[in-house]
């Protein structure tokens, strides 16, 4: 116990120094609060969200996704730091009290083991973090690209020196109290329960030791006091404000994007998106004192592995540095703050460069999520202020006139279809799958055949299925990722509209895109329907029996698809499938960790920003060397805009063949001898056969039309968390039609009818400096599959493209407020 004038002295100390903390911790609130106000709910089944939040942090179970080692030393200064609460609790009591913890009792003598032996591995775990951030190569993690935007306090080495405060705090706080200790033990003698206690009491005279004790016990309280005012504008907030963004995460994932209000017609305060800090939401001002500042974001970003200017960990740095340099300011109480966030936080470039791919949010240790932050200014500079690249006025041009951004008459939207026989709605009204084609595959000439080969293998599963046809028009995913919440709310609405008149039982996507829209974001407009991507059909339909693919013995690299895999979980399905075709090789970057191709955000329909080199282009090199030695290697993809990015990309086509999934499987079931296998007489007798006129059949058409006929692609050389599988539990199977089932033993499928192989030129890099609008010249429909930006007048002619900002038409009138469903779970 301190002496009387001691404790007076430590009460003091103690009471100003928690008066300085608690007004920084206000003022971090306060900051916090000046966001804009969430449509999503983040407090609702608050039980649920505290144990998520105790179990993600006392776990650690997000900072073990990446670099093992570092987190493994982090997990002694984090589980030291837990149990440290305690330990400084009784101390302090100690000090005013005759109170004594001895290792006599049971709960005595765990208490000082735990306080020994974690203060030994705190300071062990300190040491190895700042040989790792200042001395080691590793320290190159904390490296930012030379076009970044960084506040100037963080160039001058802001974190730099945060990390050594807070570094030097950690050492002389454990290693004050180890000290405390240990002259506690050169005077009662050593302690089993406290080895390093002990070990350092040796080090200690006896008759010094009451003034060592004395000075473990200040230095120790005394540190942490003096740490509480420091800590609200310390990077080490995050100890205490990233449980507090695990517990107030958004439930929807990474793929859906935030719900905003739009009413056109408000004369006054109509905004969307976000121009400045107070114009974020509050999660994301949340998000800026929450991160960690470790940059993994930055290692798993596309974008600034390829040179470009954007890097995640820049966005919430620099907020951060922003609201601490508004602290004690006028925007504290109200006031408007005094720059952009195109002026701090990221530049335009950076803004146009995310794929919205999800790394950033995947890998982040606190759930932190900088994607969303570039939405946010992506709607403000399309809505409000008219500025965006002038190659994404084609592709809203086209969404908005012909509803696709190929530009092309709507009116052509089922010639993918011909020579097949692919039933509509209205001609088979109770389908049992509906298959949502999309515009890639209804335009694109190489993700055509990715849809002629799954309706191909449909017809010979005997599947009952349907197609939309012409009453199918684009999901307004890429709209959205550019920022143009009106236009992909008028294409949303009028899907959703649409898919509510077909109650089909399962709708099947090709495009991961259109999947996660679909299926997940357009449950915001009242769309509830059950998705799966035409990989978890197909594996369902292999599993049971329906088709019988042989071996092709070709080495396959699978490319898991950003929309597929981290967006929406879908990981083991598309791996089924290959290895019941070929020897699957996995790529060094698979599965979550996977590289995007470079085509999501809307960039398919737009050029890269500057950089060192395309991000389709670093992806290709990692398939090439995956696949090397392997003469006629494919690279099988699940997604049509990762198959025209990836075929499209230098040095990559000429050695590496890019299919899809459906394409590989319709290879190895015509290699095939049975084709299909009979489906049992109780499926049969539980299915609803429609009418011979609807099912689905593959049949040689009478004459296609020269635009769709081109010499047959050449196969290749014979020799390569996720979401549950998909299968139809608990309903019968899809119907099959029992005259084609017992015809196609002993038949060989229709020929196949390929379509045109488009030559691809290579993409220039958008200078928004120079940057306009190319007037095209009138001739027939055609599409370029790399970029997609082809205008079609309604008889079928190109038109001129202006680069000025069109006004887009109004929306249909705002919708209440979403609420989520309760009981979703976080996870």
């Amino acid at each position: 116990m301190l002496p009387l004038g001691q404790r007076y002295a430590f009460a003091v100390f103690a009471f100003i120094t928690l008066v300085a903390g608690a007004r920084g911790f206000y003022g971090v609130y306060r900051r916090i609060r000046r966001g804009r106000a969430e449509v999503e709910p983040h407090g609702d089944d608050l039980p649920r969200r505290v144990i998520y939040a105790l179990m993600t942090t006392l776990t650690q179970s997000r900072t073990f996704r990446r670099r093992p080692w570092v987190s493994f030393f982090h997990a002694f200064i984090f589980y030291g730091f837990v149990f440290y609460i305690l330990v400084n609790f009784v101390d302090a009591i100690e000090g005013f009290v005759p109170l004594r913890i001895s290792s006599a009792s049971a709960w005595g003598a765990a208490y000082q083991l735990f306080a020994d032996v974690l203060s030994a591995l705190v300071l062990v775990g300190v040491v190895a973090l700042v040989a790792r951030r200042f001395l080691l190569p590793a320290r190159r993690d904390f490296l930012f690209n030379d076009q970044t935007l960084l506040q100037n306090d963080v160039r001058k080495g802001k974190i730099a020196r945060d990390s050594l405060i807070v570094s030097a705090f950690i050492l002389f706080h454990v290693g004050s109290r180890a000290m405390g200790a240990g002259a506690r033990l050169a005077v009662d003698g050593p302690d089993p329960w406290e080895p390093f206690a002990s070990m350092i009491a040796g080090l200690i005279p006896a008759q010094s030791a009451e003034a060592w004790r004395e000075f473990g016990y200040w230095g120790a309280l005394g540190s942490v006091l003096v740490f509480l005012a420091y800590f609200p504008y310390s990077k080490h907030l995050h100890l205490f404000l990233a449980p507090v963004n695990s517990l107030l995460k958004r439930e929807a994932g990474s793929g859906v994007l935030p719900p905003v209000e739009v009413n056109l017609e408000a004369e006054e305060g109509f905004q969307i998106g976000a121009e400045r800090l107070e114009e974020l939401g509050w999660p994301r001002l949340l998000d800026a004192y929450a991160c960690i500042q470790c940059n993994r974001c930055q290692q798993a970003c596309p974008a600034t592995a390829t040179g470009k200017s954007l890097s995640p960990s820049a966005i919430e740095i620099n907020k951060r540095m922003e609201l601490n340099r508004l602290a004690g300011t006028g925007f504290d109480k109200g006031e408007a703050s005094p720059r952009t966030l195109l002026e701090f936080a990221l530049t335009p470039e950076a803004a146009w460069a995310c794929t919205t791919c999800g790394a950033c949010v995947a890998v982040c240790p606190v759930e932190d999520s900088p994607m969303l932050d570039i939405v946010e200014v992506r709607r403000q500079q399309v809505m409000m202020a008219g500025e965006f690249p002038a190659q994404l006025q084609t592709a809203f041009r086209g969404m908005e006139r012909t509803q696709n951004p190929w530009g092309i008459n709507h009116e052509q939207r089922m010639q993918w279809a011909e020579g097949l026989r692919v039933p509509t709605v209205e001609e088979n009204p109770e389908a049992e799958v509906l298959y949502w084609v999309g515009c890639a595959a209804s335009y694109d000439p190489q993700a055509q055949r990715t849809a002629r080969a799954l309706v191909k293998l449909m017809g010979e599963a005997g599947v009952s299925f349907a197609v939309l046809g012409k009453r199918e028009c684009c999901t307004g995913d890429s709209a959205r990722r550019a920022g143009n919440e009106v236009l992909y709310r008028s294409l949303a609405e009028k899907n959703v509209a649409t898919l509510n008149n077909f109650r089909s039982k399962t709708i099947v996507a090709s495009c991961p895109h259109c999947l996660n829209a679909i299926g997940h974001e357009y449950r915001q407009l009242g769309g509830e329907y059950q998705t799966v991507h035409h990989s978890e059909l197909l594996a369902s339909l292999v599993a049971q029996g329906r088709l019988k693919p042989q071996a092709t013995g070709v080495d396959i690299a699978y490319h898991d698809p950003c929309y597929l895999g981290r967006h929406n979980g879908v990981y083991e399905a598309p791996r089924e499938v290959l290895h019941q075709i070929g020897k699957v090789a996995e790529m060094p970057r698979a599965r979550e960790n996977s590289f995007c191709c470079g085509a999501g955000g809307a960039q398919f329909w737009k050029e890269e920003e500057p950089g060192t080199e395309r991000i389709a282009t670093n992806r290709m090199r990692e398939a090439k060397e995956t696949l090397a030695g392997s003469p006629g290697g494919v690279l099988a993809v699940g997604c049509p805009f990762c198959k025209s990015m990836l075929s499209s990309a230098p040095g990559g086509a000429e050695t590496v063949v890019v299919k899809d999934i459906a394409e590989l499987l319709l290879e190895a079931v015509e290699k095939g001898s049975g084709m299909i296998a009979a489906v049992p007489a109780a499926v049969e007798d539980a299915a609803v056969v429609p009418a011979p006129a609807v099912v689905a059949v593959v049949e040689e058409a009478a004459a296609v039309p020269a635009s769709f006929v081109a010499i047959e692609e050449p196969k290749p050389v014979e020799m390569a968390a996720p979401r549950k599988k998909w299968s139809p539990a608990g309903k019968p199977s899809p119907p099959v039609d029992e005259a084609r089932t017992a015809a196609s033993a002993g038949t060989t499928a229709a020929p196949t009818v390929a379509e045109p192989e488009v030559p691809v030129a290579p993409r220039k890099k958008w200078n928004p400096a120079t940057a306009r609008e190319v007037e095209k010249p009138a001739v027939e429909s055609s599409v370029d599959a790399s970029k997609g930006a082809v205008t079609e007048s309604s008889t079928g002619t190109a038109q001129e493209t202006s680069s000025a900002t069109e006004a887009l038409s109004p929306a249909a009138a705002p919708r209440k407020k979403w609420q989520s469903k309760s009981g979703k779970s976080l996870n």
